[in-house]
């Protein structure tokens, strides 16, 4: 029997007891294990685990999976870091423990970008994970794992987390939905940290719909978070109409003109001409949409600043993975020497290298100059943004410059060439705490592609709207990769 459907639909087969929960887990653990022999999706499958009773809740008895930085309570959480890679929690993040109230099953805790800096899946410490589309293409990052087996069709949904794009760029890549509720919507307590100030909870799912049923479980307000808010009388789901006349959105000329890209490559054409095919659907709607002008500093900072400031809230968060407290013991003849041990092996190259970048920033005689002048520059980029939210609902990008990279040759360290800009826009959307939600838009070279729109603050039901409603004159949702015709899925 066909399982890879909506939350709605296994509900409501749930419910008619065309299947039972103990069913879905199984199919879902069989399906897992398959992916993870394919793509490398998971750092653990609980194969122990059980469905469970199903009521009125849409959500209960649906298996799901939880990117591991979440901390879970008795199961191992490493944050794809050999630094943490026997470590399992006390407790349990919030975000988790409030899906539990609705009877969710957890398979397993999927793998991303070490302690989530990355945007390829390549710096796990388990290894590469690869995108179900294409087994020689990148997953995206840092939710890789969730991205991979959500599009897989393992389950419905999976947690994610995004301080630059590792929700919204990975389900682009693996052609599915990601969304990132305003900051502090969902408490970040028991989210292993890596820039304070960015980081956001969120998930990743094959339908608007799904999405907005999941954030309406996660979110709350949390005496362990006190960037949390009351989002009470925000209902997500409950306010999906899909009505959308007279709303208005805008892009950005300085990243999406493809007069920008002289050397523009066929994929970057076809997307971009995607881009402006998918704008006239919600025009069809009643959508009003324009073209806005940003200064080119501004936009040519954005990279550069994320750079800076996650680098140095990173260092900071992470000064506490020393060995010593949890973390496999590193070698030496005293605490220094066992702490450096630990460190030197314990993170991958990539980790590192953020780490100086983010203590050359933090030092007495630096911290004017770059971090101080980084955290100004957000300020005017947010602004900027804020500015045109009083004019618009919101802002509507492509997101990258096409379809997945191959891994062969990809560095992860991007350098400041004239894509990058396309690349990194969706920066703006941690810098300035807003709501932000990629969906599928087409496919290039038999590929995914994906559209993003992003809104101004506690705004989140008027920006799932308008991409709910755009979903809708699209053929894309509840998509799965072709790996589907595969082992269990026959």
């Amino acid at each position: 029997m066909n399982y890879i459907k909506t939350i709605e639909e296994l509900h409501e087969m749930l419910k008619n007891k065309e299947v039972t929960s103990d069913e879905l887990v199984k199919d879902s653990l069989k399906k897992a294990h398959f992916i993870q022999d394919k793509c490398n999706a998971f750092v653990t499958i609980l194969d122990d685990a059980t469905g469970k009773e199903v009521n009125d809740d849409l959500l209960s008895g649906i298996p799901y999976g939880i990117k591991d930085n979440y901390s879970t309570k008795g199961i191992l959480s490493t944050g794809s870091s050999n630094t943490l890679k026997d470590y399992v929690p006390f407790f349990t993040a919030t975000a988790v423990k409030n899906l539990e109230r609705h009877n969710l099953v957890p398979i397993g805790k999927t793998a991303l970008d070490e302690f989530g800096m990355g945007g390829s899946g390549t710096t796990a410490h388990t290894g590469n994970i690869l995108n179900p589309w294409d087994l020689k293409r990148m997953a995206g990052g840092s939710s890789s794992g969730s991205a991979a087996s959500v599009a897989a069709g393992v389950y419905p949904f999976a947690l994610g987390s995004d301080t630059g794009d590792s929700i919204r760029k990975p389900a682009a890549f693996c052609g599915i939905v990601g969304y990132k509720p305003t900051y502090g919507m969902i408490s970040r307590y028991g989210l292993f940290p890596f820039a304070s100030s960015l980081d956001h909870c969120g998930c990743l799912t094959r339908s608007v719909k799904d999405a907005a049923l999941v954030v309406d479980a996660m979110k709350g307000q949390d005496e362990n978070d006190l960037t949390s808010w009351d989002s009470q009388n925000i209902h997500l789901f409950a306010s999906l109409d899909g009505k959308v006349k007279g709303k208005k959105l805008f892009y950005i000329k300085e990243i999406v003109n493809l007069e920008n890209y002289p050397d523009a490559s066929n994929e970057l054409k076809e997307h971009l001409d995607n881009f402006y095919k998918t704008l006239d659907l919600l025009k069809e709607e009643g959508v009003t949409i324009k073209e806005e002008s940003i200064d080119r500093t501004l936009v040519n900072a954005i990279f550069s600043v994320y750079q800076c400031l996650s680098c140095a809230e990173a260092t900071s968060n992470m000064s506490n993975l020393t060995g010593i407290i949890f973390g496999p013991r590193g070698e030496g003849k005293n605490i220094y020497e066992m702490i450096k041990d630990h460190r030197t092996k314990g993170f991958s190259s990539l980790i590192k290298r953020r780490f100086v970048i983010g203590s050359y920033a933090l030092q007495k005689e630096n911290q004017e100059k770059y971090f101080v002048n980084a955290q100004r520059v957000r300020r005017l980029i947010v602004d900027k943004m804020n500015e045109l939210f009083q004019k618009y609902d919101g802002l509507i990008m492509p997101v990258s410059t096409g379809p997945a990279p191959y891994i062969d040759g990809h560095k992860e360290e991007i350098t400041n060439d004239n894509t990058t800009n396309l690349e990194e826009h969706l920066q703006i959307g941690n810098f300035g705490g807003f709501p932000s939600i990629t969906i599928p838009n087409g496919f290039i070279n038999n590929l995914p592609v994906g559209i993003n729109i992003t809104g101004k603050c506690f705004d989140d039901a008027n920006i799932l709207n308008i991409a709910y409603a755009l979903e809708s004159k699209m053929p894309y949702k509840n998509q799965v990769a072709p790996i589907i015709k595969e082992g269990p899925y026959e």
